[in-house]
């Protein structure tokens, strides 16, 4: 370490330079605070290049950074982050879509926007923190710190009905964690460390305990997912956010709840995880059935993508409790897909709201002809949300298919099936609203007169589309940085499946 300070630490927490800078701004600097906060999450963008240039794949602690902090009842509780394969990919999706929200609201915010970039960058802070704890204190500070600045972001700068879905937002990711909380200071108690490894390796110490435990951190992270029946805080919060909050909340917010799932229900409780696979699918295929059919009957554009995205979700989920290599490769790629396809639609939606002020499909109609620039660029993304083979949207939820067909756990290929249906709605409900928004003949005098995209707003979505063909045509890569931590946390819960046979 030439440089002396850790690139994990220096990644987490280099937002908080941009934050100590804006708090100096006067409130009239608003360009120098838009810049200020690109600037910051730029640089903290490079740094998880460089973090993924210093990256081994087949190793299980990257970077690690081990710091004693404080004991509680005896136990130490310890800095303790480090990056694998199960959080590389969601550690570049969090400093990859920062700098593009944030480049989508130089319009959109113009009401207080120290505090708007203030906590935008401290939300960074915080969901990058939650993929790289490995200490279960420290994983759930964080977790319970990016609430507080989206309470915010969804609070003060939101829709019409921004406090209700703020409110709603807050209690029920709170009261998921409440459980978590007590389920860590049980397994911190019994084990005498807070460390993840540690625990994994010592997990016959609370072995009796695991079903429990599963649930606890279950209902933490099903909310965030969220799984089928927890979803209802999550189309409120989406209608209601700022397009940057939206694409947040999709992209990266929501992706800690399986991310939950895959560092912490699998290895601490397999067992418990193998018990409880089949219902996990049955509520996943339930989300993405019910997300898909709720979707099509939506008039609101928003409203329609905020469903498909408990749909999308829900495809994860069969993926990760397939609990084969292919079943978790593809949930977790889906998972980066989800975010890039996904925050894309969030923000065509919003660029579209900027100009017309409304997103009831049928205020439009026709919109190729009077933006044919944003039509193109819309076609792409609804297409790769679908999930076209050539298109990112496809590699993942085919792997995932595949992995939930073969999945000795469900003991039957009629999971994969009946979840094959939600591909047909998502192709159903997407190109509706696509034929109803931008096909056929302009309809409203107010449409005719549209300006197309910008530069800025096309400098906001060139990224998502090469990352979009780039994941749809040669995904190698991406599997290879995950893989090898796949197949470890396949052996291991394998290992646990042969215990309870």
């Amino acid at each position: 370490m030439e440089f002396g300070i850790n690139p994990l630490v220096l990644m987490t927490f280099f937002p908080l330079v941009g934050v100590l800078v804006l708090v100096f701004l006067a409130p009239q600097q608003k360009n120098a605070m838009r810049w200020t906060a690109l600037g910051t999450s730029l640089v903290t963008f490079v740094i998880s290049l460089w973090v993924l240039f210093l990256f081994d794949p087949n190793k299980a602690d990257n970077l690690l950074v081990q710091l004693p902090w404080f004991r509680l009842a005896g136990v130490p509780i310890q800095v303790l982050m480090g990056v694998d394969g199960l959080s590389i990919l969601m550690v570049l999706l969090t400093t990859f879509l920062t700098p593009i929200a944030i480049l989508s609201t130089w319009k959109a915010v113009e009401e207080q926007v120290k505090g708007f970039m203030i906590f935008f960058l401290l939300l960074e802070v915080g969901m990058l923190g939650v993929f790289l704890a490995l200490d279960l204190v420290l994983f759930y500070i964080f977790w319970e710190f990016t609430l507080i600045p989206m309470y915010f972001l969804i609070g003060v700068w939101g829709g019409k009905n921004r406090i209700y879905a703020a409110v709603k937002f807050f209690l029920f990711t709170m009261v998921g964690s409440v459980l978590m909380l007590l389920a860590i200071l049980y397994l911190g108690l019994q084990a005498g460390t807070f460390s993840q490894p540690e625990l994994v390796a010592n997990r016959s110490l609370f072995a009796g305990a695991q079903l429990l435990l599963f649930l606890a951190f279950a209902l933490a992270f099903a909310i965030k997912v969220p799984v089928f029946p927890l979803h209802t805080w999550l189309p409120d919060a989406h209608v209601e956010a700022p397009t940057a909050g939206s694409v947040i909340l999709a992209g990266v917010l929501l992706k800690m709840g399986a991310y939950g799932f895959l560092r912490f229900n699998l290895p601490l409780f397999p067992q418990a995880s193998v018990q409880a696979a089949p219902v996990m699918a049955v509520l996943a295929i339930i989300g993405i059935l019910y997300g898909g059919a709720v979707a099509f009957a939506q008039k609101d554009i928003k409203k329609l993508v905020a469903y498909s995205s408990v749909a999308h979700l829900g495809f994860v989920m069969l993926g990760i409790f397939a609990l084969n290599p292919e079943g978790l490769s593809g949930g977790i790629l889906q998972m980066v897909n989800h975010g890039i396809s996904t925050g894309a639609l969030f923000l065509l939606v919003g660029m579209i709201y900027e100009r017309r002020h409304t997103r009831e499909m049928s205020e439009y109609g026709g919109l190729w002809k009077a933006m044919p620039i944003f039509g193109g660029i819309s076609l792409v993304v609804v297409l790769s949300s679908v999930g076209l083979p050539g298109l990112n949207g496809f590699v993942g939820e085919f792997t995932i298919l595949l992995g939930a067909f073969g999945s000795k756990v469900f003991g039957s290929p009629w999971f994969a099936g009946i979840a094959t249906l939600g591909v047909i709605l998502a192709a159903a409900y997407l190109l509706k609203m696509f034929e109803k928004t931008f096909l056929g003949p302009i309809t409203k005098e107010e449409n005719k007169s549209l300006k197309d995209l910008n530069l800025r707003e096309i400098i906001t979505m060139v990224p998502l589309l090469a990352l979009i063909f780039w994941l749809g045509i040669y995904p190698q890569p991406f599997f290879n940085l995950i893989n090898p931590a796949v197949e470890k946390l396949v052996q291991l819960v394998q290992s646990a499946a042969l215990v309870l046979h």
